[in-house]
């Protein structure tokens, strides 16, 4: 009760020092929920490209297309179990390009089997699946679908239109009959169709004189293959590695290197959040800090009568700690308030289309807020100590 009351004493003391704490916690917050979203993407990303060895044409090929029977030699590779065609196009061509930190909205045309394979599992808000034998339908991402306000029935033509499409643009109209909940990762922007429709995308994908001369039932643009289930990153490394030995005409990627360049880029933000944890650190320490000194010699006629009514060294130092942790402590729950409501407003102004940039989570609230209790109990240190060892005769004649 008296540390409360010290605080309410000092209305514009107690203000400023919370206040110092309160714009470095908001600036941690908002960081880190910059930093926790970027996280979760990349993370998403290692579990849905790094369970799985990717599979395009070599290097240098003028036509980025394989043939079909490339699948019947991959899986003839020790250790391979399943592997799958695939087939992705821009969802929007021509469109402007956006600073984003999220994937392009891309149709990806692949077999509804595979999602049986993949690390990420993936569900459904709205509807199923696309079914095997289909054509015509479509599965649409959590982001996609908020751009185009899609239901259950609805159509939507794929690839969109742009504005400035030559005459001769083909677009073909899906019917949707799936949108996936929330993933954090690619598959929000996507746009999943069947491989007979990723065939025909294809195909009116190639310049005009190749579209009668290439069979599209016939080639693929990639092949995703996989091992038996819990099998390691580095045996998937090995199995690319027999790939590219055994088969000839195409090109594995290792899945590690995926993996490695998803870390290199979440370094960054990582770095950024720490710069923050500084700036808090260096903003609401020295607030704490020259807050309490300053109570410390207010206070220093009180400090002396207690000494010399016999309280001891260790308790006046609780006092002045317990003190500067309160003062952390309401710092570290009003900035991360603060930063919070940053962040939703931030999210709730994203255009259609664009990934939220904001992840607010368990983790990032329980270090906001112990980190800035922690920062108030480590700044009150100083001027505890100093209070704890004032001379009482000296003490009493101050006033």
């Amino acid at each position: 009760m008296e540390i409360t009351r010290n605080l309410f004493r000092h209305r514009l003391r107690s203000f400023l020092a919370i206040s110092g704490m309160v714009i470095g916690i908001a600036a941690l917050t908002t960081t880190g929920a910059l930093a926790e979203n970027f996280n979760s993407l990349l993370d998403g990303g290692v579990q849905y490209y790094g369970a799985k060895v990717q599979v395009g044409p070599p290097e240098g090929q003028p036509a980025s297309l394989m043939s079909l029977t490339k699948i019947d030699e991959i899986r003839q590779v020790p250790k391979v179990a399943v592997a799958f065609p695939t087939y992705d196009f821009s969802a929007k061509p021509g469109s402007a390009s956006v600073v984003t930190f999220g994937f392009p909205d891309t149709i990806v045309a692949s077999d509804p089997t595979e999602a049986a394979w993949s690390n990420l599992k993936m569900s459904y808000a709205r509807g199923h699946a696309i079914d095997a034998d289909s054509s015509g339908e479509v599965v649409l991402g959590s982001t996609i679908d908020r751009e185009f306000n899609k239901k259950i029935g609805d159509t939507i033509d794929l690839p969109v239109k742009p504005r400035d499409a030559p005459a001769d643009f083909v677009n073909h109209t899906f019917s949707v009959v799936g949108i996936l909940n929330v993933t954090r990762t690619a598959p929000d922007t996507f746009a999943y169709v069947n491989i007979t429709d990723g065939q025909m995308l294809l195909k009116d994908s190639l310049p005009a004189a190749d579209r009668d001369a290439i069979d599209v039932t016939k080639v693929a643009q990639g092949i995703d293959v996989y091992a038996k289930s819990g099998t390691s990153i580095s045996e998937l490394d090995k199995i690319a590695d027999r790939i590219n030995s055994q088969v000839p005409g195409v090109r594995a990627s290792k899945p590690s290197d995926l993996i490695n360049s998803f870390k290199q880029r979440g370094a960054f933000l990582t770095a950024l959040t720490a710069a923050a944890a500084l700036l808090a650190l260096i903003i609401g320490g020295l607030s704490v800090v020259m807050t309490t000194l300053r109570a410390v010699t207010e206070r220093a006629r009180a400090i002396g009568l207690k000494k010399a009514a016999g309280m001891g060294t260790l308790k006046i130092m609780g006092e002045f700690l317990a003190e500067a942790t309160l003062i952390g402590f309401l710092g570290g729950v009003i900035g991360f308030g603060l930063g919070a409501l940053i962040t939703i407003l931030a999210n709730a102004s994203t255009p259609p289309g664009q990934s939220e940039l904001f992840l607010i989570t368990p983790r990032l609230t329980i270090l906001a807020i112990a980190f800035a209790t922690a920062l108030g109990a480590a700044a009150g240190v100083l001027p505890a100590w100093r209070a704890a060892h004032l001379d009482p005769a000296v003490a009493l004649r101050n006033e």
